[in-house]
């Protein structure tokens, strides 16, 4: 896929960011995040008819900027803070010349290709010169068109991805019902420590290669089957998740040899689940990461039907301990931070295998109307993350896409395991 660009500008904010705000804090989670940003694509068909929703897209970006203000920002890695003195974010205009877009959707392309329709490099983040947000519209030969966005993860989750989007589409198409009032407060409940753990981990190795494995609804229904609990079928993600995490360990078993202590991770969403909730529009990295642990003999015999209850009941308690981290600081910052560090100090112990599983499949991206219609595909990219599971909803709202990020070596091993060659052969 050859892409070219068109322009590049800087979109800034309709109206100024007042003095109040012009420096926005990092929370302690904030600060332990990847340099990197946070990234996906928006795909829609034959926009020729919809000429003026398209012309309005710089507009209705500058229109919502003051909301997200530390998004036309700059990030300053010495005060751990971001200068929102209204620098612009990036808009950027692209055009396909050598496919059309139903020649990549789904399956129709490696998922490397897919980052040529993203404005930055995923790593690109962090420096005084990169900024905070950037788009990309493509628009391709056939009149269809996809919107590539990237946001520093030093500033916000995938929760956080999801209502940007929602929020800037909904300005486009002129949508004035529910609106939706993002706040930058989680700075207030968990004050940086002024961490340099964040900085210090990059995310440009090349190595890393990509995988998107379709689970529609009859695979999940065939993998809810093998579960004797039909009152309260697991959840599409723990299905998925259980089966991933099996083969996972099948295919390290084949490479090595032999089975590896492991530990799979699960992140969880705490908003609205503390006391008192969080708004579901609150902006930052609010995920409690948690972990299940495996020594090299239960590894041997996990299985999928093993993995369901393990999964499930770890997510469960992760849930339950969110209603308790607003308590007092001590209890916030051990069941956020203490839990995160734990689990990075676990999978860099030497001979451990690990994986990680972070659920996408909630954010609405398929709603996203910016007047031309909703999307017909969305997608991450090559996520330059080693051990990574990034699960997307589908389109029917019934399956799920795993976007299984692993070293080249490992996804090898990973392609010929025979559960997972008969969903992608």
């Amino acid at each position: 896929m050859k892409v070219q660009i068109v322009s590049r500008k800087f979109i800034k904010p309709s109206i100024p960011t007042p003095e109040n705000l012009r420096t926005y804090k990092l929370s302690c989670m904030d600060e332990l995040n990847t340099t990197m940003n946070v990234v996906g694509i928006l795909y829609y068909p034959s926009i020729d008819n919809n000429i003026v929703h398209i012309n309005n897209l710089e507009k209705s970006l500058a229109q919502i900027l003051p909301q997200f203000y530390p998004f036309a920002g700059r990030y300053n890695k010495v005060n751990h803070s971001v200068d929102c003195s209204d620098q612009g974010a990036e808009y950027v205009e692209a055009q396909v010349l050598d496919c059309d877009l139903n020649e990549i959707i789904g399956s129709g392309v490696e998922p490397v290709e897919l980052n040529n329709l993203l404005p930055l490099e995923i790593g690109e983040a962090d420096e005084i010169t990169n900024p905070i947000l950037s788009v990309q519209v493509t628009k391709f030969k056939c009149g269809g068109m996809a919107i590539g966005i990237c946001i520093s993860h030093r500033i916000i989750d995938a929760c956080s991805f999801g209502t940007f989007i929602s929020a800037w589409a909904k300005a486009n198409l002129g949508d004035k019902t529910e609106p939706i009032r993002p706040k930058f407060n989680s700075q207030f409940y968990f004050p940086a420590e002024n961490s340099v753990f964040g900085t210090t981990r990059s995310t440009k190795d090349t190595s890393t290669v990509t995988k998107r494995i379709l689970f529609d609804r009859k695979a999940i229904e065939t993998l809810r089957d093998r579960v004797s609990d039909n009152d309260c079928p697991p959840s599409r993600v723990v299905v998925v998740s259980s089966f991933l995490a099996e083969a996972f360990l099948r295919s390290d078993r084949a490479k090595h040899g032999k089975s590896r202590d492991c530990v799979i991770m699960q992140e969880v969403n705490i908003r609205e689940r503390t006391v008192p909730p969080l708004s579901k529009y609150t902006c930052g990295n609010l995920v409690l990461l948690t972990t299940v642990e495996c020594n090299a003999e239960e590894s041997k015999s996990i299985d999928f039907e093993s993995f369901i209850p393990l999964l499930s009941n770890n997510a469960k308690k992760a849930v339950s301990d969110c209603a308790n981290i607003l308590s007092n600081s001590k209890n916030g910052h051990t069941i956020l931070v203490d839990y995160f560090l734990g689990a990075i100090e676990k999978i860099n112990e030497s001979g451990k295998n690990s994986l990680r599983f972070t659920d996408w499949s909630k954010f609405k991206f398929y709603d996203a109307d910016f007047g031309f219609g909703k999307p017909i595909w969305t997608s991450v990219a090559n996520i330059p993350i080693m051990n990574l599971v990034m699960l997307m909803n589908t389109k029917e709202n019934d399956g799920i896409e795993a976007w299984v990020h692993l070293h080249e070596e490992d996804m090898t091993y990973f392609e010929q395991d025979e559960e997972i060659k008969k969903l992608t052969t």
